[in-house]
């Protein structure tokens, strides 16, 4: 009798667990009509989502025909350094010079002996899966901490997305690395770890430069939240991270290394264009089209700065209405009234994501005003800001 007691006192918060969980979803199968409309069933349907991507991406993986475009010059640079080349100048690969930094070598290091040399190919789509799972994770729980987006937005953002899983699994590219550190790297800030999430940060664009488009949002993350003096420990922090990881090379060839691997005015070919695919070659490789988009890029971006991200006119509350003048302050009332920053997330930095209010997300007690009716999809300067960018 007592054993069977025993055995009922350990199965009972179990048994409790399991009971309130069959409760609420009893509950959210009577609200079925709201489960892709409100926010606050984020955690159930992305788990959903991602139970069916398990099933989708393998079946990508072993249907649909891998594509062969970087991921033997990939291969090619990585062993270049493993036999003892540091100068950046004399590495290449099947496409081209290395122009990534150092992280983006010891990542595709590990990759290439992990796949046999880079020869196992179903091996690296694997790996690229379980990258590509995580990136929902990080993505997932993001949102599901803004509390803004409507779940049925996240159905477009990978099952409905051919672009996803040929980016992540069919191609085999570097961006999927780049930006799952970034995401890592929002998700460490939502928590307030900020030295965490700029070693993070660092740490993507040390795989490839493009995450630097990001870096005007955590500048002004980093000034909002600590001013200029306190900002510049986390900036070190970044910095430091990047030299140390760059040391060998460095070494053998300062300049080649940073030449090759910050290189900003370096041309893409027009062939690989997806966004500008619209204009004529000749256009589209003009310096004078590259400068009108990086003068567009700078001008949107001081006019979120100037006219979007930091307002004063109303402190706000924390449930995000506005508050009028002369009332009395509720709790968690900002004085100032910081409008959301919008990052662009992307998937290659190419397939854009609905637009996230990181400022929302970095100061859960600073709340959005709803005249920028904030994360959702009908608000999209961001976006514009994004297709100036590339």
């Amino acid at each position: 009798m007592a054993a069977g007691l025993r055995k009922r006192g350990r199965a009972g918060p179990a048994a409790r667990a399991v009971g309130l969980c069959g409760q609420w979803l009893r509950r959210a199968w009577q609200e079925r009509r709201l489960l892709l409309l409100e926010p606050r069933y984020t955690l159930l349907v992305a788990a959903c989502l991602c139970l069916a991507e398990v099933g989708i991406t393998f079946w990508v993986i072993h249907r649909v025909a891998y594509t062969e475009i970087d991921w033997k010059a990939y291969m090619a640079e990585v062993e270049g350094v493993i036999n003892g080349t540091y100068d950046y100048t004399q590495l290449r690969g099947d496409t081209g010079p290395l122009v990534y930094p150092a992280g983006f070598v010891y990542i595709f290091m590990g990759l290439y002996y992990a796949t046999g040399q880079g020869t196992d190919i179903r091996m690296a789509q694997h790996i690229f899966a379980v990258l590509y799972l995580a990136t929902l994770l990080l993505v997932f729980l993001i949102y599901h901490q803004t509390c803004k987006v409507p779940p049925f937005v996240f159905f477009f953002m990978c099952c409905a997305s051919y672009r996803v899983h040929s980016i992540f699994v069919l191609r085999l590219f570097n961006d999927p690395v780049a930006m799952v550190l970034l995401f890592l790297s929002i998700n460490l800030l939502l928590a307030q770890r900020w030295s965490w999430g700029c070693c993070c940060f660092s740490l993507a664009v040390s795989v490839k430069m493009n995450v630097l488009l990001f870096a005007p949002g955590l500048l002004f993350l980093l000034l909002t939240q600590f001013g200029l003096r306190g900002a510049l420990p986390k900036l070190g922090i970044c910095a430091v991270l990047q030299v140390v990881l760059g040391l060998p090379f460095l070494l053998e060839n300062p300049v080649g290394y940073v030449s090759r691997s910050f290189d900003l005015g370096r041309q893409f070919l027009f062939c690989w264009t997806v966004n500008w695919r619209f204009l004529p070659e000749a256009l589209f490789l003009h310096r004078a089209f590259h400068l009108a988009l990086l003068t567009a890029h700078l001008t949107l971006l001081l006019l979120f700065a100037l006219c979007r991200w930091h307002r004063r006119k109303y402190p706000v509350t924390a449930e995000g209405s506005l508050q009028k003048e002369g009332s009395t302050p509720a709790p968690h009332t900002q004085p100032d009234c910081f409008c959301p920053l919008h990052l662009q997330l992307h998937w290659h930095l190419l397939q854009p994501l609905p637009s996230l209010p990181v400022l929302r997300l970095v100061f859960p007690h600073i709340a959005l005003p709803p005249v920028g009716h904030a994360c959702t999809l009908a608000h999209t300067p961001a976006q514009v800001a994004g297709a100036g960018a590339h």
